[in-house]
C-alpha cells in the first residue's frame, strides 16, 4: 500500500528566487522534478515529489515558490509559500546572495520545523559575501553547509544533515488503548464519501494498526452491529465508530466496552486532543448571531450529505438558529481571518501531517480562537462526550 502523504515526511526547500532550489530539489530526488531557469519566478507554484529518501522514508520534498518574487503572479506565489510554511517537517534555507533578510523572516515563521541553512553558488560567492551571510546567521542555532548545486559539490554532506534532522515518531492511533488479544470492533459505515470498492483512509490505517498490535478485530456495519455482538463470547474491550453514528452505536454498545471514533482518534493522534475538549467548551456560549468555520482539511466536491457541509450545520443551526454563521474552508491552510470566528470545527486531519495540524491550531491559538473537532463536536452535541474514549 502506498504511504499516504499524510504519513509522509515533507521537506520544504525555501529561499529567493533564482537561488537554486529547483537545482536542489532535482539533485535529491536524483531526476529532473523542477524546471530549472535563469528567468526569474520559474517556480509558479509549489511542485511536490513523494520519492524513499534514506534513512528517513517517505517524504516528500517540496520546490517552493521563491521570495521577493516581484512578478504580476508574484502575490499568489506568498499565499503558496505560507501554506508549505505549514506543512514542512524540515526546512532547507537556501542563500545565494549576502542580502539575507526575506530569509531570516522565513526561519522565524517555521516555528515547528526542523531547519537547515545551506548557502548555495559557493562556486561563484566572493569571499566578503559568504563572511555577510555568517555573520548574520551566527546567532542562529542551526547547522551551516555550503553546496553549488551547479558543480553538484557538497549535496552528499546535505544528505547526511537532513538525515539527522528525522522528526520523532508521530503517535499511533491506538496508544495507550489497545494491547495485544484485545477485542476491537469496528463500525465502518460506507457512507457515499466512500470510494467506490475501498475503504476511506482513518479506516485502512485502523486496520492496519490493529492487526500489526495482534488485535482481534472484528468489522460490522451499524445495521449488523447487534448480530455481530451476539456472535462473540466475549465483548469487545474497544469499538471505534464513524462519528456520524455516533449515537447509534452507543445505545447498542455493551456496558464494558470503551466507545470512540476514527475522527476522535485521529484528532488525538495528529493534532491537540486538550484544546480540542477545551474548544468544546465555547458550545454553552454560542448563539445566533456568533460565527462558525468548518475547516475541512482536505478538498473534495460537495456531497448531499457531507458531514462538514451539512450533517453539522444543520446540527449547529437546529441548536442555535438559522441565523448563525456557519462559512466553510477547505485544503491545508487556514483562512488569514480567523480572528473574525467565535470557533473553528476541523476534521480528523487524516490527509495532512502532525506538524501541518499543529501549525493549524497554533494559529488559532495565537489568535485566541478556540478550536475544536467534528467526531468532539457530534459527541457534543449527541449528549456522549463524557462517556467516550479520549
Amino acid at each position: 500500500m502506498e504511504v499516504s502523504k499524510g504519513n509522509r515526511i515533507h521537506i520544504g526547500i525555501f529561499g529567493k528566487v533564482n537561488s537554486g532550489k529547483s537545482s536542489l530539489i532535482n539533485l535529491l530526488a536524483a531526476r529532473e522534478v523542477s524546471i530549472v531557469s535563469d528567468r526569474e519566478g520559474t517556480t509558479t507554484d509549489s511542485v511536490y515529489k513523494s520519492m524513499e529518501f534514506l534513512e528517513l522514508g517517505p517524504v516528500t520534498i517540496m520546490d517552493t515558490p521563491g521570495v521577493c518574487d516581484k512578478s504580476f503572479l508574484g502575490k499568489l506565489r506568498e499565499q503558496r509559500l505560507e501554506r508549505d510554511i505549514e506543512k514542512a517537517d524540515i526546512a532547507i534555507i537556501l542563500f545565494s546572495d549576502s542580502d539575507i533578510g526575506r530569509e531570516l523572516e522565513l526561519i522565524k515563521k517555521l516555528k515547528k520545523s526542523k531547519i537547515l541553512l545551506v548557502i548555495n553558488k559557493v562556486d561563484i560567492l566572493s569571499a566578503q559575501e559568504k563572511e555577510n551571510i555568517y555573520k548574520n546567521l551566527k546567532d542562529l542555532p542551526f547547522k551551516i553547509i555550503e553546496i553549488s548545486t551547479k558543480e553538484k559539490n557538497g549535496i552528499e554532506e546535505l544528505k547526511k544533515e537532513l538525515v539527522k534532522l528525522k522528526p520523532e515518531e508521530a503517535p499511533l492511533i491506538f496508544d495507550g488503548l489497545v494491547k495485544k488479544g484485545d477485542r476491537v470492533l469496528l463500525i465502518m459505515p460506507q457512507d457515499i464519501a466512500a470510494p467506490k470498492k475501498r475503504l476511506i483512509l482513518p479506516q485502512v490505517e485502523s486496520i492496519r494498526e490493529l492487526l500489526d498490535r495482534e488485535a482481534l478485530l472484528y468489522i460490522a456495519k451499524v445495521e449488523n452491529m447487534e448480530d455481530m455482538l451476539s456472535s462473540l463470547k466475549e465483548a469487545p474491550d474497544l469499538i471505534v465508530t464513524d462519528s456520524q453514528v455516533f449515537q447509534d452505536v452507543y445505545k447498542l454498545k455493551p456496558e464494558k466496552s470503551k466507545l470512540t471514533s476514527f475522527s476522535v482518534l485521529f484528532a488525538k493522534m495528529k493534532g491537540d486532543i486538550d484544546t480540542y475538549i477545551k474548544g468544546t467548551e465555547v458550545f454553552s456560549k454560542i448563539d445566533e448571531n456568533s460565527k462558525i468555520l468548518i475547516a475541512e482539511c482536505c478538498t473534495h466536491a460537495p456531497l448531499s450529505e457531507d458531514i462538514g457541509r451539512v450533517k453539522i450545520p444543520n446540527m449547529l443551526k437546529k441548536k442555535y438558529g438559522e441565523n448563525l454563521q456557519v462559512d466553510f474552508q477547505s485544503g491545508a491552510s487556514l483562512p488569514k481571518d480567523i480572528e473574525k470566528y467565535d470557533l473553528i470545527i476541523q476534521c480528523g486531519g487524516c490527509m495532512l501531517t502532525r506538524n501541518n495540524i499543529l501549525n493549524r491550531i497554533e494559529k488559532a491559538k495565537v489568535l485566541n480562537v478556540p478550536i475544536t473537532n467534528y467526531g468532539l463536536t457530534i459527541a457534543y452535541f449527541k449528549k456522549i462526550l463524557d462517556k467516550i474514549t479520549i
